[in-house]
């Protein structure tokens, strides 16, 4: 996603004989890592490695660079499934990338992708990682100006990516079966299953909802342990969370654990205030049930600490999304919230956390099971920043910010986290417990709307969560989701139209008029937060060390030709702040600058 479209970096690779190979291939020609000069011209040789699914980008970049005076090679392969392999080999110059800031803000599009140490970050730039951490303490009002410094920084001054356009963001559904009305397409968040409804209202404890993802080998069921296509939707539905977003990129309460939340004066101390009618599911012979045990704050305070602290677990692969929590606490004070202040000053924190209730804040209690919200006993969780942050929020709605059992995770997870052996250790959302087959041990507690019951290679069946909010209008409708794991989106859209899948999210710009004129499927259609880009390679390859060569590529690009190709279904993108942030930066394509720099990279091989 990830996010959503998928919060997600793609890079992709090249596997021969079943290892990683330090030489590429493409067509019949070899070449190794630091070639970057062919042996049949004096023309720049760029590598661009992408999956076929993408083909028809990696045409156009290459047909541009050609037009430029570089001599390209392709590298397209089948999956996605090895890439993180062949991009840490170095075997490209440029790899087609995406991300989809699936958390709504502009830190998230930026942090993990960019700044030295993220996630997902191949760079290191001192300037840059100022200025994102600079934005991330701004409001709104203020950040545009810092966003822009940073992306003249990343995008113009050095080239570290080249932008190539903002994406829509578009599903298919089958009206004939599901209402339509009843299926969200948020701007960022993943599709929630719970509003979802059959026309057949009869239908909903006897058929199950069928929905589509490309990706079958997941990550993991441990929130915090991915951030990827294979899972941001899966864990989205089985894990609640502090606060959502709207389909606007609005933090709401909404289908959350937090009945309300505030913000206390000075941006640094954050306030929730816990509903009482979540129990966690669990499952006994593929079957949902209830375990009996509340989602509470000791889970809330338990799951943000594990969140924010990169040694939690083996291969944590969140932290720096929540790098900016310094505590999570239990508030059992109640004259606390009386005097504490909302931020701007209007008001307490009490009358922000009350408004609305049934029953006003009469007590505030420790223990979970004490809580009994029609009596007015409440629990109450603080989130302290290190530094005045109001973009936590964002985070605090992301799926890695999902709750889970204190209590369960705590009893899977026995090992040693610095001696960690996947070979005997099997911590907690481990996919293969979920697996049909030998290892299946489903030990799995989902405080979310649904649980994975099973999963094979063909599919992942879940069943809803029987003590999740019931009678509310977030209790979900339809009892079992069936996930379809279909790579190819031509496939996908042959599945929607021939009635094996009910929804198709991320239909394909070139096939919405097929969608649009079948007469039982509906386009739901909406600006996104996905923009897709090249990144260069930062460590092997001759564009690593020139950024003359990186800018003549830079300016070859021609946006244009993307949009025109789509039929007008690409917006233009500076970066991936592009849809959040109104910079007033554009990428032009300009061969006399592309000629200059070019010059200035043949000169300094002399």
């Amino acid at each position: 996603m990830k996010k959503s479209f998928l919060p997600l970096l793609l890079a992709f690779i090249l596997v021969l004989s079943g290892c990683v190979n330090t030489k590429s291939k493409v067509g019949n020609e070899e070449k190794s890592n630091e070639g970057n000069k062919s042996a049949n011209t004096s023309k720049p040789a760029i590598e661009i490695l992408g999956m076929s699914t993408s083909e028809d980008d990696m045409n156009i970049v290459r047909d541009q660079l050609i037009k430029n005076g570089f001599d390209v090679k392709l590298n397209i392969q089948p999956d996605y499934g090895s890439f993180t392999a062949q991009k840490d080999a170095g075997n490209f110059d440029l790899a087609l990338s995406s991300w989809t800031t699936v958390t709504g803000n502009p830190d998230y599009a930026v942090r993990a992708l960019f700044k030295t140490g993220g996630d997902n970050s191949i760079m290191s730039d001192e300037e840059v990682d100022k200025l994102i951490d600079q934005a991330a303490t701004e409001t709104p009002d203020q950040f545009t100006g810092t966003y822009k410094k940073f992306e003249d920084r990343l995008v113009f001054d050095k080239a570290y990516i080249v932008p190539l356009y903002n994406s829509f963001k578009a599903q298919g559904v089958n009206k004939d079966i599901v209402n339509a009305d009843t299926v969200r397409l948020a701007k960022s968040r993943a599709v929630a299953w719970e509003t979802i409804d059959f026309n057949d209202q009869s239908k909903r404890d006897k058929d199950p909802l069928i929905v589509q993802q490309a990706i079958g080998t997941l990550t993991s069921l441990d929130p915090i342990k991915g951030n990827d296509g294979s899972i941001n939707t899966l864990n989205t539905n089985m894990y609640v969370r502090l606060v959502n977003l709207t389909d606007d990129d609005v933090v709401t309460s909404d289908g959350s654990l937090s009945l309300n939340h505030s913000i206390a004066d000075g941006n640094s101390d954050y306030y929730f205030l816990l509903r009482d009618d979540i129990n966690f599911a669990k499952i006994n012979d593929k079957k949902a049930v209830d375990s009996g045990e509340r989602v509470g704050a000791d889970d809330v305070v338990f799951s943000l600490n594990r969140a924010k602290d990169k040694d939690s677990v083996p291969d944590h692969r969140t932290y720096s999304l929540h790098e900016h929590i310094k505590d999570a606490e239990v508030v059992t004070d109640l004259s606390q919230l009386d005097s504490v202040k909302q931020s701007g000053g209007n008001g307490t924190i009490r009358e922000a956390l009350e408004n609305g209730l049934d029953a006003k804040i009469k007590e505030l209690v420790a223990d979970k099971n004490d809580a009994n919200n029609k009596e007015g006993k409440y629990q109450v969780v603080k989130v302290t920043t290190t530094e005045p942050f109001p973009q936590v929020l964002n985070y605090l709605a992301h799926q890695s910010a999902g709750i889970v059992s204190k209590k369960q995770v705590e009893s899977i997870n026995t090992y040693d986290v610095a001696s960690f052996d996947p070979a005997k250790d099997i911590p907690y959302g481990d996919q293969n417990t979920v697996t049909e087959g030998d290892q299946y041990n489903n030990h799995l507690y989902a405080s979310g709307p649904y649980i994975l019951s099973y999963k094979n290679d063909y599919e992942a069946v879940f069943y809803k969560n029987p003590a999740y909010m019931k009678g509310t209008n977030f209790e979900p409708r339809i009892s079992q989701v069936t996930v379809r794991f279909i790579e190819n989106p031509d496939s996908s859209l042959s599945a929607l139209r021939n009635g094996e899948i009910y929804l198709f999210n991320g239909v394909p710009e070139t096939k919405y008029d097929l969608v649009e004129g079948d007469g039982k499927l509906v386009l739901q259609k909406n600006k996104s937060n996905a923009v897709s880009y090249l990144l260069f390679n930062t460590s092997n390859r001759e564009v690593a060390k020139s950024e003359d060569l990186r800018k003549a590529v830079l300016y070859s690009i021609n946006q244009e030709e993307f949009i025109n190709f789509y039929q007008g279904n690409k917006m233009k993108a500076s970066s991936t702040v592009s849809p959040l942030v109104q910079t007033g930066n554009e990428l032009v394509a300009d061969s006399a600058k592309v000629k200059e720099y070019l010059a200035k990279y043949q000169d300094s091989k002399k």
